[in-house]
């Protein structure tokens, strides 16, 4: 991408305003936090500690506003101390400037490396040191200083103790996570509907994990619907997957793909209406037709083998959601009357720690599915089968690392019989999120990890020092006044990546001249005493708030306004702040812009070794699920389990480098974007195929498949050399996967394991197109003028068995 269109697009970006859901409680909160300390503070210390203390409430409510599952409270103390300690050390020091200088460069490297703790983090020890600037500007003694330093720990407690006095949405956040998590597996039924092998985005799901993790004090409180459903929401997914892919058993046209097709948009309108119910906390309203759906007495007859099995197993996890997503528990009492030719359903649903009795299946063809849910942690025996006749449903539990007993499968192959789980395993009760001064050290940790030469967090620290230095004496230096407007400017918009520092300059400047403007039409018009400048400038947080999420501009438009009739409440006239904050504004981003062409931390580079590291956390995955067949006895699942998070990560921060690396203007360095999405389909097919095998794993009493145990070794050892072969930018070869496939053959020529076989084979060629994504040599001319096929070569994408 050119520099010319890169800019171009940034610009857009920064003026953009999106459609987002307001909150206008919640900014009313706010704004009415504001207004109490700002009225405390002009009834007992005056004007200039008001405005202080204001800023110090300001940035509390707004740390509140930030992505965290952490409790807000928390939040809004840590921001009001954080900025009191800035401002309090900053007047300390702003009289000797070189001493003031060496302060701000150290703070401000300090916040830009607190980017690697997180965004949150980081963006409210920005927002900090750019208070800070204005801020120490305000008290004319060390007592006073100290005094507004005071206010603002105290406008971060007003805004905490609001919080938990006058909760929104308690649980909201949280709640949203696991519906959207649910309504992203509806929208994945529908889709499988149309294309029987259609991708699946695993971001609702880790966002669903992480709002699992919460403190003990949370877990106490959490209402009844948020245990589990998130877990049995992770077993769904591959069921899905099974129960649609041609590759399974189920052909691409005639009776039984119409069943499969009725099926999964019946299990869309559960998942639905269970993510309806959880998002608003109310009862489940499940569609009759779809649950008739699930109980048509000749499904039997027209889906056999992996299709019937994972029909079978689509119900109990749907009944699963329902039930915990409506918070109805009942005693576990065991399922009477049923027919003799039935074969009951073994299972514990998930319902705040409670089991749920499922009734037989009425079907007699139907065969019965073990399964555990995931009970917040608590383990549930569960008994086998009791009909001589009945076979278990192999499938694989994510239950965020613990094992989960399966019974032996269905298949003819099949070996073993369904067993009850273990009933001494104790296992921890919920997931627990770190405390706020357990995070001090961690927080540390991930800087002191990022604090080397190459790394683009460092780079970016580095960068917002120098521009802050720079900006301020530059400011200070020009006959402006005021020139603390160009650091503060610099250190608000500039961020680690590129398209974002770029949007946010746009959107500052434009936003600051758009709300200068209005304020200073108001206060010309107006003419405002400090009460009424108080109450236009708590009248402007409010706005802020409100549109906070809709984007930038708007923004940085209503913070100007603020700014302008706060100082106004401070004693400073409009024409000592109007033209010189537009002028430094302009300068300000400009520093920053400047910054990062000059010294950038482009991500395109970096798209190879963000690659290497998916292939390094894929391959393990793939390995520890042919592991688990490889010893069934073992307990895999937490291994499998595990596995599958750390490729989780990979595979988002390969998205999100490929994403930064779009809008940079940059060429590529030795991987293009076609070689880029090849490789990616590649790998992420290597995920797909892999979860389709884990949706059958075997129960621990099926009897092993030795060959897998080989398999799986050169499949681990291959792919950590693949990825060095990447990084160093060489074409990956697989001699080792493919002589453990080919001894695979040669040792079983009856194909007893040939579900197993028959994956492996697609494994290999994933890996053999990601081979082919990569080699971008020109391949020599034949004697007609056309290039030789590639031994091995990719396969018709529309092939489901090869995608």
């Amino acid at each position: 991408m050119s520099w010319r269109r890169a800019l171009k697009d940034t610009a857009r970006s920064g003026i953009a305003v999106e459609r987002k859901r307001l909150e206008p409680l919640i900014a009313v909160r706010g704004a009415a936090g504001l207004a109490i300390v700002i009225a405390l503070s002009l009834w007992l210390f005056g004007p200039a500690a008001a405005a202080s203390s204001a800023f110090g409430a300001f940035q509390a409510a707004i740390a509140t506003f930030q992505r965290s599952w952490r409790p807000r409270p928390e939040l809004a103390i840590a921001s009001g101390t954080s900025l009191a300690v800035s401002t309090f050390l900053g007047y300390l020091t702003i009289s000797k400037e070189p001493l003031f200088l060496a302060l701000l460069v150290v703070w401000t490297f300090a916040a830009g490396m607190s980017w690697a703790a997180g965004p949150t983090i980081g963006l409210i020890a920005s927002s900090n040191v750019a208070i800070m600037l204005v801020t120490v500007t305000l008290p004319t003694s060390v007592a006073q200083a100290a005094g507004h330093a005071a206010m603002m720990i105290v406008g971060g407690l007003v805004q905490a103790a609001l919080i938990v006095l006058f909760p929104v949405r308690r649980w909201g956040a949280h709640r949203d996570a696991l519906a959207d998590a649910l309504a992203a597996e509806a929208d994945y039924a529908r889709r499988l509907r149309h294309d029987p092998v259609a991708s699946f985005d695993p971001q609702p799901l880790m966002e669903a994990r992480n709002a699992a993790a919460v403190t003990p004090r949370q877990a106490r409180r959490r209402p009844a619907e948020l245990h589990g459903a998130r877990g049995i929401a992770e077993r769904i997914r591959p069921v899905l997957a099974s129960l649609a892919d041609p590759a399974m058993g189920v052909p691409a046209e005639g009776p039984a793909r119409d069943r499969v097709r009725e099926l999964l948009a019946s299990a869309a309108a559960l998942l639905d209406a269970a993510a309806h119910a959880i998002r608003h906390g109310e009862p489940v309203s499940a569609p009759p037709a779809a649950l008739a759906a699930f109980r048509t007495p000749d499904t039997g007859s027209i889906l056999t083998g992996a299709p019937y099995r994972a029909m079978t197993r689509l119900n109990t996890l749907l009944q699963d959601v329902v039930e915990t997503a409506g918070g109805t528990p009942q005693e576990d009492t065991p399922q009477k009357g049923a027919p003799s030719g039935a074969r009951g359903t073994a299972h514990s649903a998930e319902n705040d720690g409670r089991s749920t009795p499922r009734p037989a299946p009425t079907d007699p063809g139907a065969r019965g599915t073990a399964h555990s849910a995931e009970n917040d942690g608590r383990s549930t025996p569960r008994p086998a089968p009791t009909d001589p006749g009945a076979r278990g449903t192999a499938h694989s539990a994510e239950n965020d690392g613990r094992s989960t007993p399966r019974p032996a499968p269905t298949h003819p192959g099949a070996r073993g019989t369904a067993r009850p789980a273990p009933t001494t395993r104790t296992r921890p009760t919920t997931r627990t999120r770190p405390t706020f001064l357990a995070l001090i050290p961690k927080a540390l940790k991930a800087m002191r990890g990022e604090l080397h030469r190459g790394s683009p967090i460092t780079r970016h620290a580095t960068r917002v020092s120098a521009v802050a230095a720079t900006g301020y004496i530059l400011g200070t230096w020009l006959p402006l006044g005021h020139g603390y407007w160009a650091p503060l400017t610099s250190v608000m918009v500039m961020r680690p990546d590129f398209s974002q520092t770029y949007s946010r300059a746009v959107a500052r400047l434009a936003g600051t001249v758009i709300g200068v403007a209005v304020a200073t039409g108001v206060v010309q018009a107006a003419t405002p005493g400090t009460l009424q400048s108080g109450t236009l400038a708590v009248a402007s947080a409010a706005l802020m708030y409100l549109l906070m999420r809709t984007g930038q501009f708007a923004t940085q438009a209503c913070i100007a306004a603020y700014v302008v009739f706060l100082l106004g409440m401070g004693g400073e006239e409009w024409t000592q702040t109007v033209p010189e904050r537009v002028l430094l504004t302009l300068m300000g981003g400009f520093l920053a812009m400047l910054a990062y062409a000059v010294y950038p931390a482009w991500e395109t580079p970096r798209l190879r070794t963000r690659l290497a590291d998916w292939l390094a956390a894929q391959g393990p995955y793939v390995a520890a699920v042919f592991g688990s067949y490889a010893d069934p006895s073992a307990s895999n699942a937490p291994d499998v389990r595990e596995a599958l998070l750390t490729a989780r990560a990979a595979r988002a921060a390969w998205h999100a480098a490929v994403a930064r690396a779009t809008a940079e203007p940059v060429r590529h360095r030795g991987l293009s974007r076609t070689a880029a999405d090849d490789a990616e389909d590649a790998l992420a097919q290597l995920g797909r195929v892999a979860m389709l095998l884990e949706a059958h794993l075997p129960e621990r009493g099926a009897t092993p498949v030795p060959p897998a145990a080989r398999f799986a070794d050169a499949l681990r050892e291959s792919t950590h050399k693949g990825a060095k072969a990447i990084r160093e930018r060489r074409v990956p070869t697989w001699d080792a996967v493919r002589e453990a496939l080919d001894a695979w053959e040669t040792e079983n020529p009856e194909n007893a394991d040939k579900v197993v076989r028959n994956t492996a084979t697609l494994v290999l060629d994933t890996l053999t197109e990601l081979s082919e994504a990569l080699d971008t040599a020109v391949p020599p001319m034949t004697l007609d003028g056309t290039a030789p096929e590639k031994p091995n070569g990719p396969r018709n994408p529309k092939d489901s068995a090869t995608r």
